[in-house]
């Protein structure tokens, strides 16, 4: 289907948009990695479909002149109920992808995440941003490392310390595989690869030439050897800990004094877990479908793991998040904000931080929108009567605390 830039390439109005864009303007290789997901990619497609059943209940005749779109999450005000989530390798997608993204989140009042396997470091972010940012970790076999890791985030003045859990081996991701991002390719590939290279010369000259260094720069000193990806992903599967427990969140706790968010729940018990072992907050996430495919998508497990543990810990969600109309829903269904991945991912692709500030604008106005249409003037305020159907007995008795 046509989404309105194919053979255009003016104004991009929505997240599609951005991912036409970012398509043709990527090589293909990195294209399929951020768009790509595990297996036959069935669960990321679910995670958009789920927001789509999902039904807004419209009321009118209701004073909706002033909406309030601020909130407070794990201690951080923020302009709208959204954070940049982690994106490994973004700053491959343009050029120091990462400090555009946190440059155009800081100017947008909401937080942004970086990433263990970030192309900007921790340092060279905090060097170019002067609100608070976010840091996500991978725990791995070397703990000093891991440990330095977290020191290098505290010294920035990261607030939170999102701890991704849903990453013990990494998912069979097909796309990589074919296109030479987790494997070596045969020479026939090899050649195809540079003419796609070649053949992408904005790309070319922004981030490969003038994008420099193109190397994970929170892991330098971890990985000295590797100059390829697939030579990377071989020290990350032998290097990511799958032997990491509950009991290892104890560490985590001695070393990292601010909030800590589990990302990657998507099973009740787990969540309760969670709770019982003393994180602040959760983020429901299936991370994009990128890892088990066939599971549930993320916004149809949000509700329950609410009601579990919604009154213990501040939860989020992620997962298939593409428009304000998609947070609203998210936010009535008890999700105390959303991240996005994929849609700044494409954003920032396709136009740098001003693709990423007009994306965030793009979704300010369908979230008051939305608010507005369905008689709702504080996003704090959102629960499940502002749905028709939230799919659970109990949709009147989770909004947000005040």
């Amino acid at each position: 289907m046509d989404n309105g830039t194919r053979g255009l390439g003016l104004a991009p109005a929505t997240a599609a948009d951005y991912r036409e864009l970012a398509r043709k303007r990527l090589p293909r290789h990195l294209f399929d990695y951020l768009d790509g997901a595990a297996y036959e990619e069935v669960t990321a497609g679910e995670n958009q479909q789920a927001f789509n059943r999902l039904r807004l209940r419209q009321r009118v005749m209701r004073d909706v002149s002033r909406l309030s779109l601020n909130t407070r999450v794990l201690g951080q005000d923020l302009a709208l109920p959204l954070i940049l989530a982690p994106v490994g390798l973004a700053g491959a997608m343009a050029r120091r992808a990462e400090v555009q993204a946190a440059r155009a989140a800081e100017q947008a009042g909401v937080a942004f995440c970086e990433s263990t396997v970030s192309i900007c470091s921790i340092e060279e972010v905090r060097a170019a941003t002067k609100a608070p940012f976010w840091y996500q970790l991978y725990v791995m076999r070397d703990r000093s490392y891991t440990k330095e890791l977290m020191a290098r985030a505290q010294a920035a003045g990261c607030p939170v310390l999102v701890l991704t859990v849903d990453l013990a081996v990494m998912g069979a991701r097909y796309r990589d595989t074919r296109n030479g991002m987790a494997s070596a390719l045969p020479l026939a590939g090899r050649l195809a690869k540079a003419w796609d290279l070649i053949s992408h010369p904005h790309w070319l000259l922004d981030v490969a030439i003038k994008g420099q260094p193109l190397m994970f720069g929170n892991l330098t000193t971890a990985v000295p050897d590797a100059r390829s990806l697939p030579e990377f992903k071989a020290w990350v599967d032998s290097q990511f800990d799958p032997r990491v427990t509950w009991d290892d969140l104890a560490w985590v706790r001695e070393n990292w004094p601010g909030k800590i968010l589990l990302k990657g729940i998507l099973d009740v018990d787990d969540a309760r877990q969670a709770a019982a072992v003393g994180a602040d907050g959760l983020v429901v996430s299936n991370h994009g479908g990128r890892q088990l495919d066939g599971v549930a998508a993320s916004v149809e497990a949000l509700p329950r793991i609410v009601d579990a543990v919604g009154d213990r810990l501040e939860v989020l969600m992620d997962g298939g998040v593409r428009s304000g109309l998609d947070v609203v829903k998210a936010l009535s269904l008890g999700a105390k904000a959303c991240m996005l991945g994929r849609a700044w991912g494409y954003a920032v692709a396709a136009r740098g931080e001003a693709g990423v500030a007009h994306m965030l604008s793009v979704m300010h106005k369908e979230m008051s929108v939305a608010m507005a249409l369905c008689g709702v003037i504080d996003v704090r305020r959102l629960d499940r009567d502002t749905l028709l159907d939230a799919g659970c007995d109990s949709r009147r008795q989770h909004g947000h605390p005040q």
